[in-house]
This record gives C-alpha cells, structure tokens and sequence, in this order.
C-alpha cells in the first residue's frame, strides 16, 4: 500500500521571480560601477551575484518541471530535474570562483585605484537586497536543496557584501590598495565553500543516495519496533527530488489481521519523523516462506541459463 503526500513547490515560483528581477537589476549596477570606479572587489561581487542569478533561473526552472504530472514515460514526473540544476548551479559557481581568484592574483601585482565612497554605497545596496532575497527562501530551506541554495547563496551574498562595506571604510581610512584583492580572494572562497557543499549533496542525491537528514538506523528500528513486525529487509531510502523522499521495504509480519491499521499508522509516523513522501511496503508472512520463494526464482535463472 502506498501514500504520497507531494511536496507543493508552486508556492516558491512567485519568489523565484522575485528574486531574480531584484539581483538581475542589481548586478548590472554593481558591474557598471565597479568597471568605472575600477573595483574588482565590485566586479567580483557583481560575477558571483551573476552566477546566482543564473542559479535562480535554473532552480526556478526545475521548481516548475517538479509541478509536471506523471506520465506513461516518467512516472515520478520530473521531480529529478531539481537535482540535475543544483548540480548544474553548482559546476557555474567553481567556474566563476576560478576567474575572480585568477584576476585577484593579477591585481596584487598591479593594484588600482579604488572609489570607496561608490564602493560602499553599491555594496550597502547590495547588503540589502541579497537580505530581502534570503528572506524568500528562509521557511523550507531545510527541506529542499533548490530552495536551501537559493537561502544560502543570498545569505552568502548578503555577508559578502557588508564584508564590500567594511573593505571600502577600510580604503578610505588607510589607503592599502592590496585589500581590495584580499577581499576578492575572500568572496572567492565563500563562494567555493556553498558551491562545493551544494554538488556534494546534489550529487550524492543523483546517485540514489539517502538524504543526510535522514537516518538509516533510526528508521530501520522504528519498522522493526512496529507490533507483530519480526524482520525487516530490502529497505530502501532515496530522494525523489531535492524536496521528496521516498521509501521502499519488506516487513515479515505473520499475523495479518492488522495489516491495514499498521500501514497506515506506519506511513503517518515515517513522514511525520523522518520527513518520508512516499512509502511503499509490502507484507511477508514467514522468513521461509520469503527463502523458498526467493530459492524458486534461483532455480528457474538457472534453468533458464542452461536452456540457452
């Protein structure tokens, strides 16, 4: 017997757009800011709030394949979809953290004048808006990879850009041109660290993985502590999605007579403490019974082997 509770990822499309409109706006102000006033700390804000407005689309995008009905061809729809673009957002980040560290190892050579006074205004703005962002993503970023990258990525940003703040303050008091490609580097590596923990965990996902917040051993104790259950085996754990995950498993329980009660108290409890959508189990009578059936299917590989 089977429930399926879907996640609703509908309710994030209007964030998405959102979210896109205001750092798409702002990062044309941030580039062109930082080419005149000659601040790569600017430039570099600017690539990786970039990088996070192609992650947006592509996070929005899969947002909306995940709303697909099942078909005759995917009958679990096109819930994977939000797995493939974290990966993906994640391969766009590394790149843009290669080209920001590389141009912040050139400055340190050759460091440029910087207007503070710009710098700071723009980054202030941009402290602001990567904030509001976050704050759309802030109710199921546990849930979700999608909308976790999205949170995390614009609270990232926002962090980065107060760190701008403090670089241009910094200029204006001291005069050290080398700090601007200090901070560079710093965004670099804050970008590196999300990016390297959203493809860890997309692709483990990918992979057929069980979700990291999922604990194998407390749900295999919970199934086995179910009355009148003696066994449990081919358990299963995997994410649908990055929002869904799904569970399979064999319970040998001989007395049937509350099968139904058990199953529905057992669906109830696994998505309730362990956050499971979909559960599928199926009933054995006897380890036996399971051991003959299984021998039976042996026998008849292996005849079938010899008649070929």
């Amino acid at each position: 017997m089977t429930r399926e509770r879907p996640y609703d990822p509908a309710k994030y499309n209007r964030a998405f757009g959102l979210g896109v409109v205001l750092n798409v706006g702002f990062v044309v102000v941030e580039a062109i800011f930082g080419y005149l006033t000659g601040s790569l700390a600017l430039l570099a804000d600017a690539g990786h709030n970039a990088g996070d407005v192609l992650g947006l689309f592509l996070a929005w995008g899969a947002n909306r394949l995940m709303q697909r009905s099942p078909n005759q061809r995917h009958t679990y729809g096109w819930r994977s979809s939000s797995i493939l673009a974290a990966m993906l957002n994640a391969f766009i980040l590394l790149v843009a953290v290669g080209g920001i560290a590389r141009e912040a190892v050139i400055r340190f050579a050759d460091p440029a004048p910087v207007a503070s006074t710009t710098v700071i205004l723009v980054a202030a703005v941009g402290t602001v808006i990567n904030l509001i962002t976050a704050l759309l993503f802030v109710t199921d970023r546990e849930r979700d990879l999608n909308v976790r990258g999205a949170f995390t990525h614009m609270a990232a940003d926002a962090g980065v850009s107060a760190g701008v703040v403090v670089t241009g303050l910094t200029l204006r008091l001291t005069g050290w041109l080398w700090l601007d490609s200090v901070v560079s580097l710093v965004i670099a590596g804050v970008i590196c660290w999300g990016a390297w923990s959203l493809l860890r965990d997309a692709f483990h996902l990918a992979m057929g993985g069980v979700p990291r917040t999922i604990d194998m051993t407390a749900v295999r104790a919970y199934l086995t502590g179910l009355p009148g259950v003696e066994e449990v085996h081919d358990l299963h754990v995997w994410g649908l999605s990055t929002a869904e995950t799904a569970l399979t498993a064999h319970l040998i329980k001989p007395d049937p007579r509350d099968d139904d009660i058990l199953i529905e108290q057992a669906m109830g409890e696994l998505q309730a403490r362990f956050d499971i959508d979909h559960v599928t189990l199926q009933w054995e009578r006897s380890r036996l019974t399971e051991c003959r059936d299984r021998a039976c299917n042996r026998e008849a590989g292996s005849l079938s082997g010899e008649e070929t």
